[in-house]
Formats: C-alpha cells, structure tokens, sequence
C-alpha cells in the first residue's frame, strides 16, 4: 500500500512507525554491546584460522608449486641445492604418460632425471653404445655412475639407468616435450621424422607421442596462452598503471563535479543515456539496410547455429534487426520511465545533490573505501598463502612401477630400502619412483576440511570488511543528516568516532550478519562444485534441480546483502542488535515499499551510469591507445600478442575503482534515505517536531517546517 505524501499511514502488520522523540539526534552514542556470543564465536574463528594458518605453513612447501619434482622427489632447479643448474625435467619414456594412471596420480609411471638441456636430435642407447663420440651427450640423460664402459646395452636398459632413446624435444612448463609439429595434410612429425626406431626393436609413430605428451601436461595450450598473456602483461603493465591512475583521477573529478552540479550531470548522463541508444537504433538500421542483397545476408541465425568467430553474425541481417529492436524497446521503456517517474526521479536528484553535500561535509569518507581494499587484500593474500601451503603439505608417496605383472605393482615403497627387499627378487624391473604427494597422518586426512575451513573463513573475514565499512560510513553520515544546523552540529571526525562504535559495541553484530551471507556463499561455491562435476551427466532432472537450487541461493544472497546492509544501517544508527535492526529496517522498507522499489533503485541507475560513463571513458581511450590507432602515440604503444589483455585490465580495474568511489556515495545515498523515512514518520514540520531534511527534498515534497514557513512570510 503507497502511503500518502502527507500523512503516511503504516499498515499494522509492519509494525509501528517511529513516534517523536525529542532528545534524538542522530547515532546514539549512550549504547551497549550487541550480539556478544557472535563476538566470540567470531574471535575464536579468527584464532582457528591462524592456527590452520600456522600449522599449514609448517608443513607445506610451496617448491611443489614452483619446481618439477624427479622420480626422488628432487627439485630440479632449485636455488642451493645440486640440482641448481638442472632445472628442466626429462622423462625417459614419455609413451608412458599416456597411460591413465597420469591423470589419476599427475605423475607419469616412468623414470624422470633433472637435467640441464632438452635433447636436440633422435638417438638410440644403442647407437650411442657403440659411437664413443656420442656417449658423452647420451649420459647428460642417464642415472648418475653410469659407465659404458663396464656394463652393456642391455644390462643398463634391464637396471632402468638409461632412456632406450631420445628424441628431439623442446621445454616447456620447465619439462622437455617432444618437439611437435604438423606439415601439410595433418601430418604430426619430430624434427621432419613421423617413424622412430624405440632403442628396443620396436617401430613408433609421431602420432602416439603426441598423445602422450598431450597426457603429460593435460593444459599445454592454456599454458601457452598464459605465457603470452603474462608476456604481454610484463611490457604493459606501467601503461596499465597509468590508464587506472587516469580512472582514479576521473573518477575524482566526478565526485567533486556532483557535488557541485549534481542535478546538471545526472540530467547530461539521462540524455546521454537515450542519444547513445538512439545511435545505437540508427546504426543497426544503417546496417541492416546496408546488407540488403549481399550474398548470405538473409542466412538466418537458427539456420547458421552456434558459432565460435561471432563476427560471423554481424554479416547477416537478421541479427542488426534484433539488435534494432531490442534497443528500441529499451529506449521506449527508459523513456516512459521519465515520463511517469518524474517526480521520483526529481527526488532521487535531490537526494544525489544532498549526499554531495553529506560527502563534501565528510571528505575523509572518499579516504575510507582505501582502507577498505587494503584489509580486503590483506584477507586475500591469507587465503591464497594458507591454500597454496595446505596443497603442498602432502609428504611424497613413492610406488613400486613395473613393465610385468607383479604382485606388489603400485604398492608403496621406500627409495632408500627398496633394494633390499625381496620386492627386486620377485620384479626383477621393478623400480621405486615418486608417485605423488599424499600422506597417512591425521593432518593428511583431515586436510580436505581445512582447505574448507580455509574457503569459508575468507568469505566470512570479507564480509566482515565489507560490513564494517558499510557501518562506519552509514553512522558518519547519519550524524550528517540528524545534524539540525548543518555544518554546525555535525560532530568533529564523524568517521573515526563510527568507526570506533562499529568496533567496540558491534563487532558481533557485524560478524553476525556476515556469517550468514558465508554459509550462503558457500553453498553457492558447492553448487558450483557439484555443477562442473555433473557436466558430462546425462541424468536432465539432476541438472535442472541443480539449476533451480543455484538460481535459488542467488536470489537469496542477493537478498540477504540487501537487508544487511539496511540493517547496518540501524545498526549504526540505533546501537542495537543484528536481528533487531534487521527486522526495524525490513518494517521501515516495507512500510514505504513503493518508495524503497521506485525511488532507492532510480539512484542505483542513475549511480550506475556514472560508473559506465567512467568506464566507458577510461577504456575507449585505452581501446585507441593498445590498439595503435592513434597515430600520434603510435609508436609508443607497446608490441603485444593480444591487445585485449591491457584493455580488458584497464576496464576491470577502472570499473572497480569507480565503484570504490560511488560505493561510498551509494552508502551515503542509501543511509540518507532510511533517515528520510524515519524523518516523515517521526515529524511533521511544527515548530515541535520539525524536519531534518534538507529545503530542496522539502520543496520537492511539498513540505515545509512551520518556522521556516514564517521567516518566509
């Protein structure tokens, strides 16, 4: 029910609207702690967190991450230990990485050396056993104390201290991998050859190399987009720099430009808005008329079904067409909006204009969204340091790895002991050779709950961050509004005191209301999780169940982050517990629905498009400069394998900094409007009971306080 302008009138199931209090004037600062047992429970999460923290960055090692690891469990490369000036792995067979068992344990059941060089040319053990001149390089592959001279081809194929040949390789991912190419018709070929002779009698096809190698490193080709993208990002990155300082310094111009012309730019950003779509309506038309008669232009896109090249639908015209219209509808309805809305858009200006004057009051606010990054990246940088040291904590798992059936194959084993067993009397080619890293303690068990723990304390410490910046700013600009005489009674460094409150008496609040958007969170990420799982499922009633429950929990959270954040809001206002300010300002927006649904979402958009203005901005300007179209600057733009890489950093990193800046005047925005409703429900512009609102909302309202009314007449 819409309540009338007048004399609002809650409807009772809401509950009651706020009544007169004389003695409030703003945040109270007579207040208690809330939500103690939160608190707490809180504190003694953080304590868990350090000592998961603790105990992983005692037992893991981030070398398994960075160095490849030889049958020993050796790291080749590694700075300070022998295997320094070896940093590339060899395998002796790479067929063998071919086998299944490659995927399931990531290692492949064959004998790996750290060596310094990949091998250049096919050679055979047998071919450099009998050329003096080539033993030499054949033993920078071999097991060391390995002697030609003294054993013969066979005995050191049969104790494994030889590849039984070689092959022209190159490295990549710091591992030598056959040295792939394809000619003419298909044709995958090592060094111009397609047949190799195996060292053991045996015929082997280029073709079967290339599915091993595929096996031995299952994410070749993301590797070599990665190192082309961080290439590019190695003689870009000061360019990327510049473009987000230029967006940081945009963005401040357009704060200060608010505060002084906000009713101006947000009608310039509404025109612009529908002239940007009207241009986008004429340019479809022009190109659906121009494609008239072009061969395959009146393919349509059913017919021509799902394409990798999208280009490939710009060249029919069906597509301009729905383009066309699609635009237009939207124009209409942007259009129709303003017409019928513009009473609540004129409102939504005023409140924008007296959120200006809430920031200008409060500049150190434009300051706090950095503190709000710098503990975001500090939680961050926690979560990826303690997973990257609970992933490398598993101890190495070494098997036993045979060519004939034997009782005791994949059996674990000892490389220290295994000679003598009888595991070598009875496998004669047995051999013990790191499998993967794995463990039997309780820590290796219970391991997969910690990288939980892990997962759900970093979303519970964000939002945490989130949440009190959310709280110190609605209480900083509370005391704005609730400030009779403005700058005058606004109170000294109203940031640090609500920061200081936030703390002290709410920190169980807070960590309440973010720990129950977290458990949202995170069954947001197992549905995720279970998604990719059942990909290549054919049950269609287990993926639209599952489809269902994730659309469900995202309208949830979404939600969630909604009443959080207004009862934030409460919270730093009224000093009470979550779930009270939770319910307070739920009954609040319920009992102006009409005005939460049209008035707090039409300065959303109008924010919203001064973050796309900005980005918009920012990136065309980083579009023409990557991409060498400006030909004044063109030969400093730096060489680069794809210019989308800086373009697409510079718009993501222009869009967040915009954001950090509006979110503050988001929050100010949408403080200043829960302190509106409060305002209409407590007072009625007497002498008694006058408003706090500013004379521009009250203009537009139609309202007046009685004292101001006289001095006019």
């Amino acid at each position: 029910m819409e309540l009338n302008e007048k004399n609002p009138t809650p409807d009772s199931k809401y509950g009651e609207a706020r009544r007169f209090d004389p003695t409030f004037k703003g945040p109270i600062h007579n207040r208690g702690c809330t939500d103690v047992f939160c608190c707490i429970l809180f504190i003694l999460a953080i304590l868990g967190y350090f000592a998961v923290g603790i105990l992983a960055w005692s037992q893991g090692d981030p070398r398994k991450v960075i160095y490849p690891t030889d049958s020993r469990g050796q790291f080749c490369g590694q700075a300070g230990t022998p295997l320094e000036k070896k940093p590339l792995l060899f395998y002796f067979n790479i067929l063998k990485c071919a086998s299944p068992l490659t995927l399931l344990e990531f290692q492949c059941p064959t004998t790996q050396l750290c060596v310094e060089s990949c091998p250049t040319k096919h050679m055979t053990l047998l071919k450099a056993y009998l050329n003096k001149g080539e033993q030499e390089y054949y033993k920078q592959f071999c097991k060391e104390g390995v002697d030609f001279s003294k054993m013969s081809a066979p005995e050191i194929l049969r104790d494994g201290l030889c590849p039984s040949m070689l092959m022209s390789s190159k490295p990549f991912t710091r591992r030598c991998l056959p040295a792939l190419s394809t000619m003419k018709g298909g044709v995958v070929v090592i060094g111009n050859e397609t047949i190799f002779d195996n060292g053991e009698g045996e015929k082997v096809n280029a073709t079967d190399f290339l599915d091993a190698s595929k096996k031995s490193n299952v994410v070749v080709e993301a590797r070599q987009v990665a190192m082309r993208i961080f290439e590019d990002y190695t003689v870009s990155w000061y360019w990327i720099l510049i473009g987000l300082v230029i967006a940081m310094v945009v963005s401040l111009i357009f704060i200060v430009l608010l505060r002084y012309l906000a009713g101006i730019m947000i009608w310039i950003m509404i025109v612009m808005v529908i002239l940007v779509i009207g241009y986008g309506i004429f340019h479809c038309a022009m190109e659906y008329r121009n494609l008239k008669g072009e061969p395959g232009s009146d393919v349509t896109i059913r017919d021509l079904g799902l394409q990798t090249d999208f280009s490939v639908y710009l060249q029919i015209r069906q597509t301009w067409l729905a383009f066309m219209i699609i635009l237009s509808i939207v124009e209409v309805v942007v259009i129709l909006l303003l017409i019928f809305l513009r009473k609540r858009v004129l409102i939504a200006i005023a409140l924008i204009k007296e959120a200006s004057r809430a920031v200008g009051h409060v500049m150190s606010s434009l300051l706090y969204p950095l503190l709000t990054f710098a503990l975001l990246a500090l939680v961050i940088a926690y979560w990826a340091i303690t997973a990257v040291f609970l992933s490398t904590s598993n101890e190495q798992v070494y098997k036993v790895f045979n060519t004939t059936e034997c009782e005791y194959s994949r059996d674990t084993c000892k490389p220290e002991t295994f000679n003598t067993t009888n595991i070598t009397a009875q496998c004669p080619d047995a051999e013990c050779l790191f499998a993967f890293y794995g463990g039997e303690t309780y820590y290796h068990k219970y391991l997969i709950m910690f990288q939980f723990y892990n997962v759900f304390l970093f979303f519970w410490c964000a939002n945490f961050v989130t949440a009190l910046g959310q709280v110190t700013l609605a209480g900083a600009f509370a005391s704005y509004y609730w400030a009779f005489k403005k700058p005058d009674d606004i109170p000294a460094n109203p940031i640090c005191s609500s920061l200081g409150r936030a703390l002290r008496y709410h920190t169980g609040s807070l960590a309440f209301g973010s720990l129950i958007l977290s458990l949202v969170q995170v069954i947001r990420v197992l549905l995720e999780y279970l998604d990719q799982k059942l990909k290549a499922a054919q049950n269609r009633f287990a993926k639209f169940l599952l489809s269902c429950l994730k659309c469900c929990f995202w309208c949830l959270e979404k939600f969630i982050k909604f009443l959080n954040r207004n009862a934030y809001i409460m919270v730093a206002i009224y000093g009470k517990s979550f779930c009270t300010s939770a319910r307070d300002a739920f009954f609040l927006l319920m009992r102006n629905i009409i005005r939460v649904a049209v008035l707090d979402k039409v300065t959303d958009f109008l924010l919203f498009l001064g973050k796309l203005l900005i980005v918009g901005i920012v990136g065309i300007c980083s579009f023409f400069f990557f991409s060498g179209r400006i030909k004044a600057v063109e030969q400093t733009a730096p060489s680069l394998n794809y210019y989308w890489v800086p373009i697409l950093t510079v718009v993501v990193g222009s869009y967040l900094i915009a954001h950090g800046f509006f979110s503050v005047y988001a929050m100010c925005v949408d403080t200043l409007f829960l302190c509106f409703l409060e305002d209409l429900e407590r007072n009625d512009g007497t002498a008694e009971r006058p408003y706090f609102m500013s004379q521009n909302l009250l203009t537009i309202l139609k309202k007046s306080n009685e004292d101001q009314a006289k001095t006019v007449d």
